[in-house]
């Protein structure tokens, strides 16, 4: 995708799809919030009007040249269990990674190979989110999948936007019991350096450069 048309284009057929705008902001790695204005974007507007404060400031990840194919996937797993062990300096004793469904199981996928660990999977709330309060919504983990309880983990996502899914998912973590002790990512959008306490690590970090006023 090259422009914000080719955006809409996609968000709107993702809608027809039938997936919840939370569902489409996850495959297109923006917020949920441009993630509704783009559906409303392709619903009869034109499209070359200037766009919304809210959705400058986001920005679009497209990693499809590594998510497509499986030889450059293990690269980036190996890359980000590396990355992921300079965290606590010793990943060794770290058994289990749990990935963000969808787009951060494939890549907890390789990096649980890598470092011969379990892995477990999320899917947050934002999948079921259309409008409204999404604290009324709930996420969980799939049980085809490690358990979480007493043991401690890696967590591992494709793209850190607000940090909300990320947080939501460490909270998670501890109330089945379990400990994170980092996480990973391909990009954060955010620039944090922890959530809740826990590390936070990513193989590419967006700065945001200008002026005020």
């Amino acid at each position: 995708m090259k422009n914000v048309d080719d955006l809409i284009g996609s968000a709107n057929e993702l809608a027809d799809q039938g997936l919840s705008n939370g569902e489409i902001a996850d495959e297109l790695n923006v917020s949920r919030e441009t993630a509704s204005w783009l559906v409303e974007r392709g619903g009869g507007t034109a499209t070359r009007e200037p766009a919304p404060t809210d959705a400058l400031e986001d920005i679009h990840i497209d990693w499809s040249a590594f998510g497509r194919d499986s030889t450059r996937l293990s690269y980036v797993g190996r890359a980000m269990a590396d990355l992921l062990g300079s965290t606590d300096g010793d990943n060794e004793e770290i058994d289990l990674v749990v990935g963000i469904e969808k787009a951060g199981t494939p890549l907890a996928t390789t990096v649980a190979l890598e470092l011969d660990a379990d892995l477990a999977t999320y899917a947050p709330r934002k999948h079921q989110w259309e409008e409204g309060d999404i604290d009324d919504l709930s996420g969980n983990f799939s049980r085809n999948f490690a358990e979480i309880r007493d043991r401690e983990c890696y967590v591992v996502d494709d793209t850190i936007t607000s940090g909300t899914t990320m947080t939501e998912t460490i909270e998670a973590i501890a109330e089945e019991g379990g400990t994170p002790v980092g996480c990973g990512v391909l990009v954060d959008k955010r620039g944090v350096e922890d959530l809740e306490g826990v590390p936070v690590e990513s193989l590419l970090q967006v700065i945001r450069v200008g002026q005020e006023g």
